[in-house]
């Protein structure tokens, strides 16, 4: 069977991380190949509940792999929950380091802190706003170079003759510019393809995913997003910003650069997940705020998809984080368009401005609008349909980085073929007037001062074509136009999301949705007496587009915040409101949301907000992993050595008991300790016997712990000498004495409200006399939820 964890995952990567993270060994541990098997519970160690675990493991060696040829094959299957996720910890280990630490602190220091709280926030807006005005630059003068090119040369042809040549060199620069960015991606760093969103979700809702916010990532993301973009295809340049800004946020907390081995000596303070979660839902509102304009929408977008804590004085802070952003792109490309100060610019995407007179409604509109708010959601849950079962076919067929090159390859020319066949044979003839804004009118086959209006749509970057379509004035567009837009579109953009390049869904989403918001309006002017008056084009479009773009991704909050900025019009607050609202609730009745399925199909155990509603009736003994591993409060070196390097169980923390008792009976908890913490005590060498021969020894200090994050070496690059492991460690100084506990008893709603709401990564089950029976994890939660037949169990996999 071949390799799932390579090809599945995100990040793609036989994991790199593994050598240099908090990742454990894999559960198999094995290199041979193997049937798929399902091993028993009493045949190891690790146990989780009642489930056995399913093994889909590692197979050949690459030599073997390449003589034999890769399998055409990699079944997938979504009823199981990968392993391969480690949780980030919300919840601060607070041990007698913390405490001292913490105690020692003046009350100066903590104002220092909360000072660099917002200092980092500043950072995060100003380089995310820098990295939105670099791709806009970059963005805007390759597809001016390209557009041009192609515009002189279709002039040309037109007129002696030999379109074909234009058709080629329009599929050319396409593919070229589009292998470019999925060279990138699919062979240097697979996780930066896509929007980001589903991952950056993941992160903020504990789960740890691999590589999601390294430099690399940053680096090969910006590129790709410009190559794809300038490439031609169905994709918007908005969602990559959010995972931008996530990354951006991940790098300057720290104060310092893994990938680069630089240690700058700052912020060490914040170098925990705790810290560096809230850090990184304020770079995602930055990445909201810079692509849309929109620092209130920005902040919603946090808390509506991703942080699981909110307080008010880090709403504050991701607000300032989300202005800060605005700012600085608005006054960096108030400079680029010679216009210094002019601060009117809000985002990478700007609707333009709606005047008041114009975007007069009246409330027998109100049902038209909530009829297309429920086309949209129908159409959005088409589309990721769609997409569910083409993402399922890429996963099992399309799994080497070539056959993804050439995809996205075939993609970018397919769509170029299509633009030019539409624009070739379209009468869509418009004069070419003083009020007209099109970048690059294309004359084709119209008539002197004319411009073919099916150009206006494709032969643009899709920000353009959006403010066109909302813009234009009547009579800009013909129905058959907009209608065959629309449908070839519609499925230009769900072939592309989902290909090996950095690209978002917004856009697109915006511009089918504008589109036939448009064509309602043409059709609702030509049938309805008066209708003319009150039917504006440009006003469906963009109740359009809000249907659309909220039918597939199914944000209502947020997206309505950001829709009434990015317009600059709160007139279209209600209603904009009632169509994200009726989109969502038509939409869920037939799929799920577009992010929600790509984190279903990568197997993340991914917490909702609430437990399954039907689970009531199970507990925490039925839920918890039942054979938990116990750790004494002094305990021997050889015995945790072998505990950590045991390849059957994948353990991540440990229950600190009085005294392990030799038959297995529950112990009287102490406390709990990570695996991250134990290898920085053996790397140290804090032993019992040591500290008592060497008097001077420097005391081990919360700094050692913060210096060692968040690539923690793994258990085998720590030797122990056989003298070592007959040596004693006392854990009682660096476990966390007071971990979240839950009797037996306790229902799985109210497990899931406390695991949740407090971001925990372990919790302990105990029994009336206070010793631990069991331990609660993130995957024991995530594998209940509710199926077409009731509460689903789902099995866990080493995915």
């Amino acid at each position: 069977m071949a390799n799932i964890t390579k090809k599945v995952s995100w990040s793609s990567r036989g994991d790199e991380s593994g050598a240099a993270g908090e990742e454990t060994p894999l559960l198999n541990g094995s290199e041979q190949s193997r049937p798929l098997t399902q091993m028993s519970s009493g045949s190891t160690k690790f146990q989780i509940g009642r489930l056995s675990t399913v093994d889909l493991d590692e197979e050949i060696t690459t030599e073997e792999e390449s003589a034999r040829g890769r399998p055409k094959e990699i079944p997938h299957n979504e009823k199981l929950l990968s392993l391969k996720y480690e949780s980030l910890d919300y919840d601060n280990n607070e041990n007698q380091l913390f405490l001292e630490e913490e105690r020692r602190m003046s009350f100066m220091a903590f104002r220092c802190v909360e000072i660099s709280r917002w200092v980092i926030c500043g950072l995060i807006g100003l380089l995310t706003g820098l990295i939105a005005c670099f791709i806009d630059i970059v963005v805007e003068q390759l597809a001016e170079i390209k557009y041009k090119v192609i515009k002189e040369n279709i002039v040309k042809f037109t007129e002696a003759g030999g379109l074909s040549i234009s058709l080629i060199l329009w599929v050319v620069l396409n593919s070229v510019f589009v292998m470019l960015g999925a060279i990138m991606v699919a062979f240097f760093e697979p996780i930066a393809a896509g929007s980001g969103i589903p991952q950056i979700k993941c992160y903020l809702n504990g789960v740890k995913i691999p590589r999601v916010v390294r430099l690399k990532t940053l680096l090969v993301k910006v590129f790709g997003v410009i190559c794809s973009v300038v490439g031609g295809l169905a994709v918007g340049k908005e969602g990559p910003m959010i995972h931008s800004g996530a990354v951006v946020a991940a790098g300057i907390s720290q104060g310092r650069s893994t990938s680069l081995k630089r240690d700058f000596k700052i912020f060490e303070y914040f170098r925990r997940d705790t810290e560096k979660r809230d850090f990184v839902s304020a770079g995602a509102a930055a990445g909201v705020s810079a692509a849309f304009g929109a620092p209130v929408g920005g902040v919603l977008f946090s808390l509506e998809e991703g942080a699981s804590f909110w307080n008010q004085m880090l709403t504050w802070r991701i607000f300032f984080a989300s202005m800060i952003s605005t700012f600085t792109l608005n006054f960096i490309l108030s400079i680029y368009h010679n216009k210094p100060g002019d601060l009117s610019n809000p985002g990478l995407i700007n609707f333009g401005r709606f005047e008041s007179e114009v975007m007069e409604y009246n409330l027998y509109e109100i049902p038209l609008f909530m009829a297309m708010g429920a086309l949209g959601g129908m159409l959005g849950a088409l589309f990721n349909f769609l997409n569910y079962w083409l993402t399922i076919f890429r996963i099992r067929y399309v799994h080497r980085p070539c056959l993804q090159v050439m995809e996205a390859m075939l993609v970018a020319a397919v769509t170029a073929t299509v633009a030019f066949i539409m624009i070739y044979f379209s009468t869509d003839c418009q004069p070419l007037g003083p009020d007209q804004n099109e970048e690059y009118p294309l004359q084709l086959f119209c008539a002197d001062g004319e411009y073919n209006s099916m150009a206006t749509a494709f032969f643009n970057t899709p920000e353009r074509s959006v403010r066109s379509l909302l813009h234009n004035p009547r009579g800009t567009y013909n129905a058959l136009t907009l209608g065959l837009f629309t449908l070839t579109y519609f499925f230009l953009a769900c072939w592309t999301y989902g290909l090996s390049v950095s690209a978002g869904v917004f856009i697109p989403s915006l511009l089918i949705g504008a589109a036939w918001g448009r064509l309602c309006g043409i059709l609702l002017a030509s049938t309805t007496t008066g209708g003319s008056t009150w039917a504006d084009p440009g006003k469906y479009a963009l109740i359009g587009a809000a249907a659309q773009l909220g039918g597939i991704v199914r944000m209502t909050l947020s997206l309505t915040v950001i829709m009434v900025e990015a317009t600059g019009n709160v007139t279209y607050g209600l209603p904009i409101m009632l169509v994200l609202m009726t989109a969502k609730i038509v939409g869920d009745y037939f799929q799920e949301g577009l992010y929600d399925i790509h984190i279903k199909l990568q197997s993340v155990p991914f917490l909702h907000w609430e437990a399954p509603a039907t689970s009531h009736w199970l507990t925490a003994r039925e839920v918890m992993s039942s054979q938990v591993t116990c750790l004494n409060r002094i305990e021997k070196v050889g015995t945790i050595v072998d505990i950590l390097s045991n390849t059957s169980t994948n353990h991540n923390g440990f229950p600190v008991v009085a005294q392990v008792s030799a038959d297995d009976e529950p112990a009287k908890l102490c406390g709990l300790i990570l695996r991250s913490q134990l290898i920085v005590l053996l790397k140290h060498k804090v032993f019992v016997e040591l500290a008592r021969s060497r008097l001077s020894q420097r005391k081990l200090q919360l700094k050692d712990f913060r210096d060692a994050y968040p690539r923690f070496p793994p258990i085998q690059s720590i030797h122990v000498s056989q003298d070592e492991r007959e040596c004693m460690m006392d854990l009682t100084e660096f476990m966390n004495p007071t971990p979240y506990t839950v009797p037996q008893e306790t229902s799985l709603p109210r497990v899931f409200k406390l695991f949740r709401a407090l971001g925990l990564r372990h919790l302990v089950v105990v029994d009336d006399a206070n010793r631990v029976v069991g331990l609660v994890t993130r995957k024991d939660l995530a594998r209940y939820h509710l199926g077409k037949h009731g509460l689903e169990e789902l099995q866990l996999a080493q995915t």
